[in-house]
């Protein structure tokens, strides 16, 4: 939702009229290296910001102000760092596939976020921002989501602090995920279903964004990726690094260092942004996996605002936003967070896409050879994986570190109905 007359606020709580296309300022200081503070106005580069209705400016800077503080107390970490280890199961492993590898001639390592509570790396983010809603003194949290894995771990979190947790999910990703819907229900959580646009991820955005603005007295937006208005990407990338700290800890003591290739699959980016943020200091090269039917950052992506932030998008010439279109529920989405959209253009990492029919043979393919079913998001990482190897695109014998953000449970039903209807 990019409110008409939408105001702009930054750390120091500067506003300016929303306005496709505009450019920011270089970054200087700490917030200079890559992926470290966006700037004084919450951008990487020209992108980024926070392009809200001014009823959301005191909220997003309620929200900065409370991360900012929370981060740098040694509790809350230690409490945020407890419960992941002691709840969510972290740290996650580093497997190495060693039928796979030989099947592509390099060494794939898996980093194992499908192995976390709830199955997927969802769980690091909502664990901090329900810490941090608590610090707010807030009792409800609202959440957007696609492929449901968000909405099954914010749900997750709320039973766990004792909030009230509303959802709001697509109907056409509803239909397709159904089991995660009834989870997210079992687990205590109101699932609105959304019918406006394509029902589908973007649309449920829109409607947790015109909650929280009716609502955001008493409410927090727990927003499941590195999008939306600052301080949103930054904290969420901040609460997902923990996935980058220890696959580079995890490949030092595994390699002796960095791996060749790190991978990751990218619809907001946050399991890709978690896991960049460990190696971009490094001389590992960086590769961001899209849908291919929602690739913001392919030939069609062209800046612009959306969900209050400056990113790549998906556009038609008169700057309306077009629908992605992808297997995936979770990458269903027609935008990149703004600090992928950043490193894309400084050129610290390279985004590509998969489609459809090499996500399905990817799936199959790692299934088969090392007996774990990934979800679809990351299936694209794969499918990439296995067409830059034929290729040549990724030498043989390459090291490649690719994060598997999400286990194949929730899409197995979905699948099951793809591959019948191929083989027909």
């Amino acid at each position: 939702m990019t409110a008409p007359g939408g105001a702009e606020t930054g750390a120091k709580g500067d506003r300016r009229l929303a306005a496709a296309g505009a450019t920011g300022e270089p970054l200087a200081g700490r917030a200079g290296q890559l992926m470290g503070e966006p700037d004084e106005r919450g951008r990487f580069g020209s992108f980024g910001g926070g392009y809200v209705p001014e009823a959301l400016v005191p909220a997003c800077q309620e929200l900065e102000r409370a991360f900012r503080s929370a981060w740098a107390d040694p509790a809350f970490k230690q409490r945020y760092r407890s419960i992941l280890a002691d709840y969510a199961g972290r740290p996650s492993p580093l497997t190495e596939c060693h039928n796979l590898s030989k099947h592509l001639g390099v060494r794939v390592l898996l980093k194992r976020e499908d192995l976390n509570h709830t199955g997927s790396h969802k769980i690091n983010n909502v664990v901090g921002q329900g810490l941090l809603t608590l610090e707010m003194g807030k009792g409800r949290l609202i959440a957007e989501t696609g492929a449901g894995q968000h909405g099954v771990a914010t749900a997750t979190a709320a039973a766990l602090f004792g909030l009230e947790c509303v959802v709001y999910m697509g109907e056409v990703d509803m239909a397709r995920q159904e089991l995660n819907v009834f989870r997210m229900r079992l687990l205590g959580a109101e699932v609105r279903a959304v019918r406006s646009g394509s029902r589908t991820l973007k649309d449920a955005v829109n409607e947790a964004l015109r909650d929280w603005v009716a609502s955001v007295s008493s409410t927090h937006y727990c927003v499941g990726s590195v999008m939306g208005p600052h301080p949103f990407p930054w904290m969420v990338r901040e609460f997902q690094a923990v996935i980058g700290e220890e696959a580079r800890e995890q490949c030092e003591r595994l390699l002796g260092g960095a791996p060749d290739f790190v991978v990751a699959c990218v619809g907001g980016g946050s399991n890709a942004a978690g896991t960049f943020s460990g190696f971009v200091g490094t001389g590992a090269r960086l590769v961001g996996v899209e849908a291919a039917g929602g690739a913001a950052l392919g030939p069609k992506g062209v800046p612009g605002v959306l969900h209050g932030m400056r990113s790549f998008l998906l556009q038609d010439e008169f700057g309306q936003i077009l629908e992605a279109e992808s297997i995936s529920a979770g990458l269903d989405y027609p935008g990149v967070g703004p600090e992928h959209a950043h490193l894309a253009e400084v050129g610290r990492a390279r985004y590509e896409s998969a489609t459809d029919a090499e996500v399905l043979e990817a799936l199959q393919l790692l299934s088969r050879t090392e007996g774990i079913i990934p979800a679809l998001e990351p299936a694209h990482a794969l499918a990439w994986l296995v067409r830059a190897t034929a290729s040549g695109e990724v030498p043989a014998g390459s090291t490649v570190l690719l994060t598997m953000s999400g286990r194949g449970d929730k899409d197995a039903e979905h699948v099951m109905r793809l591959l019948g209807m191929r083989s027909k």
